[in-house]
């Protein structure tokens, strides 16, 4: 290279300017170059840009609109999620009331149960007392009448008259007793 610039300056040419003709031919070549770049390829370049902006925007504008869409759709599954809890509350609050109705229904049936159980044993008992008392009643006058019959040496046959003296004497018996109460 500092052979060309010797060789240059012993020419007196200066080598940092060109020559004019091929300055004038590299000017032409450049706007032929670049008048074809701005004809065809500067408006493909403008119109892929174009699509490519549009593109983004439109993508931009649709993620907006989904991202909008996905916050009404989250905010309705809130509402329904909330409405399905107090919905739930509600029949776990009717449950529990149906729960404690019943309850209360079934100790209302074994009170009235144990009740006519009470009263059928009270009436029972009055049956078996009363029959145990006819029972007793007949035994005491058979035997009443046998020990009689022996200390008077007879027998005494008369069952009408053995019952009404039997049953006077456990009448005034029983008045005694009740009257002594």
């Amino acid at each position: 290279m500092s052979q060309m610039l010797t060789l240059a300056a012993e020419q007196g040419e200066n080598p940092l300017y060109p020559p004019i003709p091929e300055l004038v031919i590299g000017l032409i070549a450049f706007v032929i170059v670049f008048g074809f770049l701005a004809k065809k390829l500067l408006p493909n370049i403008n119109r892929v840009l174009e699509e490519r902006r549009e593109a983004i925007e439109g993508g931009i504008e649709k993620a907006e609109a989904a991202q909008t869409e996905a916050q009404s759709v989250l905010e309705q599954y809130k509402a329904q999620l909330a409405e399905a809890r107090h919905e739930a509350a509600r029949l776990r609050q009717e449950a529990q009331e149906q729960g404690a109705a019943l309850i209360a229904e079934m100790r209302a049936e074994g009170q009235r149960q144990r009740e006519e159980i009470v009263a059928a044993g009270h009436t029972q008992i009055a049956a078996d007392r009363n029959a145990a008392a006819q029972a007793l009643r007949q035994d005491v006058g058979r035997i009443a009448t046998d020990l009689a019959g022996k200390l008077v040496g007879e027998s005494l046959e008369d069952h009408a008259r053995q019952s009404r003296v039997i049953d006077r004497f456990l009448d005034e018996l029983e008045e005694k007793a009740e009257a002594t109460r």
